[in-house]
């Protein structure tokens, strides 16, 4: 096994490519469903491989609680400089844990504060709080899974019927879409391997133009969609949001709603081509196949690494 079962540490930098050329050349839609795939697939090698080099490296250490037959001189010798690699891979998984626990806590607490801002309002798809500050959410959930759309009466009345169908219509391809499970892999990603950074950005900005591409097929007028995104950018600004709930964007939206220029200039061009997969020959296409190699290198190192350690515990069991 030896050097290989750390490459799902660093496979993830593959990710970095499609990441970077994904929104401006690929179907938003398919670029948020391929970047979180493979987030989520690059992040669980990554965390197994930890996971390994922990148990493999500590196995020896007095008080550990694993049985003997893990302390074997064999268990141990397929990983290099195995204990202080298993201590540091220790930490490490701490780390990891504590970061993955906090951004779960915080989406259910996000949440859970929206869910109590909305007691006592009609259980119906939308929701229009007498506000003055200007904001819009798509929030999970609600009456009968479904999920509710809340925005503003400053908000509306800062926009013109137009507009505020095109917002609306923005709002509900977030809730159809489920974007928040995609944004949340990519979060959870990103805190199990730092490389993976890149892509949880990336996803915030394709899934917002997944639905910009949606409300603007449902409104029929890209410009409106464009008009709408400025004005509702301009007017609510960052960290503000419903009274009682902590000052994130909208739940739909992730860390970060996409930077508004670029989404605005790409309504104002062509509808993107809707193929699943673009051609090889292309840059967007040799990054989508880099990225695409790389989770499946790193998954193959990550199974290989466990096969072998389970392979050796075993022999090391039936010799004792």
């Amino acid at each position: 096994m030896g050097v290989f079962v750390v490459l799902p540490l660093v496979l993830p930098l593959t990710a970095w490519p499609i990441a970077r050329l994904a929104g401006p050349r690929l179907h938003p839609r398919t670029a948020t469903r391929v970047l979180s795939l493979v987030g989520g697939v690059l992040a669980v090698c990554s965390t197994l491989c930890l996971l390994l080099l922990m148990v493999a490296g500590t196995a020896q250490l007095p008080g550990n609680p694993l049985p003997d037959a893990w302390a074997d001189p064999e268990v141990r010798a397929v990983v290099p400089y195995d204990e202080a690699v298993g201590q540091a891979a220790l930490l490490v998984l701490a780390a990891v844990a504590l970061a993955c626990g906090h951004l779960l806590w915080r989406h259910g607490r996000v949440r859970a504060g929206a869910a109590r801002a909305l007691t006592g309002l009609p259980p119906s798809r939308r929701a229009v709080l007498p506000d003055e500050r200007p904001y819009a959410y798509a929030l999970p959930g609600g009456p009968r899974g479904r999920g509710r759309v809340v925005v503003s009466s400053g908000m509306l009345d800062l926009l013109d019927a137009r507009e505020r169908e095109a917002l609306i219509a923005h709002e509900e391809a977030h809730l159809t879409g489920r974007h928040h499970r995609f944004l949340l892999v990519a979060g959870l990603a990103a805190r199990a391997n730092p490389f993976l950074r890149p892509l949880r950005s990336a996803v915030a900005f394709t899934a917002e133009r997944w639905a910009d591409e949606d409300a603007a097929r449902a409104v029929g007028d890209r410009r409106v969609v464009a008009r709408a995104i400025g004005k509702a950018a301009l007017a609510s600004g960052p960290g503000r949001g419903l009274r009682g709930v902590p000052p994130l964007p909208a739940f739909a939206a992730g860390p970060a709603p996409g930077p508004v220029p670029r989404r605005v200039a790409a309504l104002l061009r062509p509808v993107p081509p809707a193929r699943a997969w673009p051609p090889a020959g292309t840059a967007a296409g040799l990054a989508l196949w880099t990225a695409t190699a790389g989770a499946a290198a790193s998954a193959l190192s990550s199974a290989n690494a466990t096969l072998v350690l389970v392979t050796v515990l075993r022999g090391a069991t039936s010799a004792l």
